[in-house]
């Protein structure tokens, strides 16, 4: 089970990754959109961090996206 989420933690990091890049927005500019700092955003990109519902609509929301994109 641990793996699994693991996986699907990474899975989903590489979708905001992928959408912070292709509206070419730095870390520290979506940290900043989102009021969290830039190595937040960083842990959640690369699978290392999980957050909370709000905060995954709030990055979907500035980067203009739905936010099941990135489940």
């Amino acid at each position: 089970m641990k793996d699994s989420n693991g996986i699907f933690l990474k899975q989903m990091g590489a979708k905001i990754r992928a959408a912070r890049n292709a509206k070419k927005i730095s870390l520290r500019k979506l940290g900043k959109l989102c009021q969290l700092q830039e190595t937040n955003i960083m842990r959640i990109e690369h699978g290392k961090k999980s957050c909370r519902i709000l905060t995954l609509k709030n990055i979907a929301d500035k980067l203009e996206v739905d936010v099941k994109d990135f489940l």
